[in-house]
């Protein structure tokens, strides 16, 4: 019972020393996860509100300045997304080779407001107005048939050459509304000329 035990206890193997580096000191200690996710926590709520909301303004300002930049040089990689791709330069020159009565639909429509106020300070040309109103009206009319029938070719052209897919959203009414723009006004700047149509 006091005596000798039968199966003495082995000494236990001795864990091995950290790495050394080169010049023999040994490397730090691994950080505690606490410590690391407390080091890489950012706030929700910006401790200066102010400071974040002029920071935020400021980026996207820059942001709006280089795109408009780009819809002027015609740097499609900076252009925003509904302007890039070939399929998108495509119509844009489709419209831009031929005249369209929807350019003249600004000019037109000062005119109607013109004429209204006429009507109001000369009654007595009440029917020469009325017929000049008529006139805007029809040719209005007209702008918006000829730009939807342009829409939906150009749009047929530009699926056929590049897949449907690559037409983006909106095909139609990306033309129909750049038909309508003066071609001095349109951005992107036009690239091409009267009759220079793509093929």
């Amino acid at each position: 019972m006091f005596g000798r035990q039968k199966n003495p206890p082995q000494p236990q193997p001795s864990e091995p020393d950290p790495p050394t580096s080169v010049d023999g000191r040994k490397g730090r200690p691994t950080p505690k996860r606490k410590d690391v996710e407390a080091a890489n926590r950012r706030p929700l709520v910006p401790n200066d509100r102010g400071a974040a909301r002029r920071s935020q303004r400021e980026k996207f300002a820059r942001a709006r300045r280089e795109q408009q930049e780009a819809m002027l040089s015609g740097d499609e990689d900076k252009m925003p997304p509904q302007h890039r791709g070939p399929a998108r330069r495509f119509m844009r020159d489709y419209v831009d080779a031929r005249w369209s009565p929807g350019e003249l639909f600004l000019p037109a429509a000062i005119l109607i407001i013109l004429v209204l106020l006429a009507g109001n300070l000369f009654p007595a040309f009440i029917e020469v107005i009325i017929t000049a109103i008529l006139v805007a009206y029809v040719f209005v009319l007209l702008a918006i048939i000829d730009a939807v029938v342009l829409a939906v070719r150009v749009r047929n052209k530009a699926r056929a050459k590049f897949g449907a897919d690559s037409l983006g959203r909106g095909p139609l009414m990306y033309v129909v509304f750049r038909a309508f723009y003066l071609r001095r006004m349109r951005l992107p700047r036009p690239v091409v000329k009267r009759g220079e149509f793509p093929v």
